[in-house]
Protein backbone atom coordinates (compact mmCIF):
# COMPACT_ATOMS: atom_id res chain seq x y z
CA UNK A 1 0.00 0.00 0.00
CA UNK A 2 3.04 2.45 1.11
CA UNK A 3 4.14 1.44 -3.02
CA UNK A 4 1.53 2.71 -4.52
CA UNK A 5 1.18 5.77 -2.65
CA UNK A 6 4.39 6.57 -3.11
CA UNK A 7 3.79 5.87 -7.07
CA UNK A 8 1.04 7.85 -7.13
CA UNK A 9 2.71 10.90 -5.20
CA UNK A 10 6.13 10.22 -7.40
CA UNK A 11 3.37 10.64 -10.73
CA UNK A 12 1.96 13.61 -9.54
CA UNK A 13 4.88 15.53 -9.28
CA UNK A 14 5.96 14.57 -12.95
CA UNK A 15 2.88 15.59 -14.33
CA UNK A 16 2.28 18.63 -12.23
CA UNK A 17 6.44 19.38 -13.52
CA UNK A 18 5.38 18.56 -16.98
CA UNK A 19 2.82 21.89 -16.86
CA UNK A 20 3.50 25.00 -18.76
CA UNK A 21 4.79 27.38 -15.89
CA UNK A 22 5.72 30.07 -18.04
CA UNK A 23 4.94 33.86 -16.64
CA UNK A 24 2.37 35.53 -18.04
CA UNK A 25 3.04 39.48 -18.97
CA UNK A 26 0.68 42.22 -19.10
CA UNK A 27 -2.76 43.52 -17.95
CA UNK A 28 -5.42 41.90 -16.52
CA UNK A 29 -8.42 42.87 -18.68
CA UNK A 30 -6.47 41.06 -22.36
CA UNK A 31 -7.46 37.72 -23.09
CA UNK A 32 -7.08 35.62 -26.19
CA UNK A 33 -10.22 35.11 -28.40
CA UNK A 34 -12.05 32.82 -30.87
CA UNK A 35 -10.36 33.50 -34.32
CA UNK A 36 -13.41 32.54 -35.89
CA UNK A 37 -15.78 33.80 -33.36
CA UNK A 38 -18.05 36.35 -35.55
CA UNK A 39 -16.90 39.65 -34.40
CA UNK A 40 -19.37 42.51 -33.91
CA UNK A 41 -17.70 45.31 -32.34
CA UNK A 42 -18.96 48.02 -34.58
CA UNK A 43 -20.30 47.98 -37.81
CA UNK A 44 -17.02 49.04 -39.45
CA UNK A 45 -14.97 46.38 -41.94
CA UNK A 46 -13.94 43.86 -39.49
CA UNK A 47 -12.16 40.21 -39.60
CA UNK A 48 -15.26 38.55 -39.71
CA UNK A 49 -16.05 40.30 -42.71
CA UNK A 50 -12.69 39.22 -44.08
CA UNK A 51 -13.29 35.83 -43.21
CA UNK A 52 -16.59 35.42 -44.78
CA UNK A 53 -15.15 37.04 -48.03
CA UNK A 54 -11.87 35.38 -48.24
CA UNK A 55 -13.90 31.73 -47.74
CA UNK A 56 -16.36 32.51 -50.14
CA UNK A 57 -14.68 34.15 -52.39
CA UNK A 58 -11.77 31.03 -52.14
CA UNK A 59 -14.33 28.13 -52.59
CA UNK A 60 -16.12 29.31 -55.75
CA UNK A 61 -12.98 29.86 -58.07
CA UNK A 62 -11.62 26.84 -56.41
CA UNK A 63 -15.01 25.11 -57.67
CA UNK A 64 -15.19 26.66 -60.49
CA UNK A 65 -13.35 24.02 -62.69
CA UNK A 66 -11.60 27.41 -64.43
CA UNK A 67 -8.02 26.37 -62.56
CA UNK A 68 -7.66 23.20 -64.06
CA UNK A 69 -3.76 22.34 -64.00
CA UNK A 70 -2.72 24.35 -61.68
CA UNK A 71 -2.32 27.43 -63.86
CA UNK A 72 -0.33 30.45 -62.71
CA UNK A 73 -2.28 33.63 -61.42
CA UNK A 74 -0.94 37.24 -60.81
CA UNK A 75 -3.00 39.08 -58.04
CA UNK A 76 -3.68 42.34 -58.37
CA UNK A 77 -4.80 44.86 -55.39
CA UNK A 78 -8.35 45.08 -54.29
CA UNK A 79 -9.43 48.84 -55.08
CA UNK A 80 -11.40 50.53 -51.82
CA UNK A 81 -14.20 52.25 -53.16
CA UNK A 82 -15.88 52.61 -49.30
CA UNK A 83 -15.17 55.82 -47.39
CA UNK A 84 -13.13 53.77 -44.77
CA UNK A 85 -9.79 52.37 -44.22
CA UNK A 86 -9.53 48.55 -45.26
CA UNK A 87 -6.49 46.65 -45.59
CA UNK A 88 -7.28 45.22 -49.35
CA UNK A 89 -4.04 43.54 -49.19
CA UNK A 90 -4.80 41.46 -46.17
CA UNK A 91 -7.60 40.45 -48.23
CA UNK A 92 -6.03 39.18 -51.16
CA UNK A 93 -3.50 37.62 -48.88
CA UNK A 94 -5.99 35.47 -47.35
CA UNK A 95 -7.71 34.75 -50.37
CA UNK A 96 -4.01 33.67 -52.10
CA UNK A 97 -3.34 31.34 -49.31
CA UNK A 98 -6.35 29.60 -48.67
CA UNK A 99 -6.36 28.77 -52.78
CA UNK A 100 -2.76 27.78 -52.29
CA UNK A 101 -4.18 25.10 -49.55
CA UNK A 102 -6.40 23.74 -52.59
CA UNK A 103 -3.57 22.87 -54.40
CA UNK A 104 -5.19 24.22 -57.78
CA UNK A 105 -3.22 27.39 -58.54
CA UNK A 106 0.49 28.83 -58.69
CA UNK A 107 0.94 32.32 -57.57
CA UNK A 108 3.25 34.86 -59.90
CA UNK A 109 5.02 37.85 -58.10
CA UNK A 110 1.87 40.33 -57.78
CA UNK A 111 1.85 43.67 -58.64
CA UNK A 112 3.51 45.16 -55.99
CA UNK A 113 5.95 42.79 -55.03
CA UNK A 114 7.44 42.48 -58.79
CA UNK A 115 10.04 45.15 -58.88
CA UNK A 116 11.18 43.65 -55.71
CA UNK A 117 11.69 39.94 -57.54
CA UNK A 118 13.16 42.15 -60.47
CA UNK A 119 15.69 43.45 -58.17
CA UNK A 120 16.50 40.57 -56.60
CA UNK A 121 17.41 39.00 -59.97
CA UNK A 122 19.48 41.96 -61.41
CA UNK A 123 21.42 41.94 -57.99
CA UNK A 124 22.04 38.21 -58.45
CA UNK A 125 23.27 38.64 -61.92
CA UNK A 126 25.53 42.05 -61.81
CA UNK A 127 26.70 42.24 -58.55
CA UNK A 128 29.40 39.18 -58.72
CA UNK A 129 28.12 38.51 -55.40
CA UNK A 130 27.24 34.91 -55.76
CA UNK A 131 28.67 31.71 -56.85
CA UNK A 132 27.54 31.21 -60.90
CA UNK A 133 26.10 27.93 -59.95
CA UNK A 134 24.00 29.13 -57.77
CA UNK A 135 22.72 32.44 -59.61
CA UNK A 136 18.71 32.13 -60.41
CA UNK A 137 18.59 33.75 -64.48
CA UNK A 138 17.28 36.27 -65.60
CA UNK A 139 14.50 35.53 -68.51
CA UNK A 140 13.43 32.07 -66.64
CA UNK A 141 10.52 33.59 -65.12
CA UNK A 142 6.92 32.27 -65.18
CA UNK A 143 4.29 34.71 -66.91
CA UNK A 144 0.87 34.50 -65.37
CA UNK A 145 -2.12 32.87 -67.34
CA UNK A 146 -4.63 35.10 -65.21
CA UNK A 147 -4.64 38.17 -63.23
CA UNK A 148 -7.08 38.03 -60.63
CA UNK A 149 -8.57 41.62 -59.31
CA UNK A 150 -11.34 43.13 -57.77
CA UNK A 151 -12.87 45.81 -55.81
CA UNK A 152 -14.67 46.44 -52.92
CA UNK A 153 -17.55 49.19 -52.44
CA UNK A 154 -19.85 49.60 -49.35
CA UNK A 155 -23.55 52.15 -49.43
CA UNK A 156 -23.86 53.99 -46.08
CA UNK A 157 -27.67 54.55 -44.79
CA UNK A 158 -27.86 56.30 -41.42
CA UNK A 159 -31.71 57.62 -39.89
CA UNK A 160 -31.92 59.17 -35.95
CA UNK A 161 -31.75 55.32 -34.80
CA UNK A 162 -30.04 53.27 -37.30
CA UNK A 163 -26.65 53.02 -38.97
CA UNK A 164 -26.78 50.53 -42.08
CA UNK A 165 -23.70 49.61 -44.22
CA UNK A 166 -23.95 47.22 -47.26
CA UNK A 167 -20.55 45.97 -48.76
CA UNK A 168 -20.41 44.79 -52.16
CA UNK A 169 -16.58 42.51 -52.57
CA UNK A 170 -16.58 41.62 -56.13
CA UNK A 171 -13.20 39.45 -57.98
CA UNK A 172 -12.88 38.18 -61.33
CA UNK A 173 -10.46 36.40 -63.03
CA UNK A 174 -9.17 37.77 -66.40
CA UNK A 175 -7.25 35.58 -68.92
CA UNK A 176 -3.97 37.97 -69.99
CA UNK A 177 -3.98 36.47 -73.55
CA UNK A 178 -7.72 36.93 -74.44
CA UNK A 179 -9.11 39.83 -71.90
CA UNK A 180 -11.61 37.91 -71.19
CA UNK A 181 -12.80 37.62 -67.59
CA UNK A 182 -13.21 33.20 -67.27
CA UNK A 183 -14.70 33.81 -63.71
CA UNK A 184 -16.61 36.78 -61.83
CA UNK A 185 -18.34 36.40 -58.13
CA UNK A 186 -19.22 38.60 -54.82
CA UNK A 187 -20.25 38.95 -52.22
CA UNK A 188 -22.51 41.18 -49.89
CA UNK A 189 -22.67 41.70 -46.32
CA UNK A 190 -25.11 43.98 -44.61
CA UNK A 191 -24.38 45.63 -40.65
CA UNK A 192 -26.90 47.54 -39.02
CA UNK A 193 -26.74 49.06 -35.70
CA UNK A 194 -29.27 50.65 -33.93
CA UNK A 195 -28.08 53.76 -32.10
Amino acid sequence: MLARTSLLALMLILISGCSNTSPVIGGKNIAYGDTKAVELITNEFGSTDLQMIAESMTRSLAQSGILQGRPVVQVYDVKNKTSEYIDTRQITTSIKTQLMKTGTVRFASDNTDMQSQVDQLQLQNQSGLYKKTTISKTGNMIAAKYRLEGSITSIVKRSKDFKDVFYTFNLQLVDLESGLAEWMDDKEIRKTTER
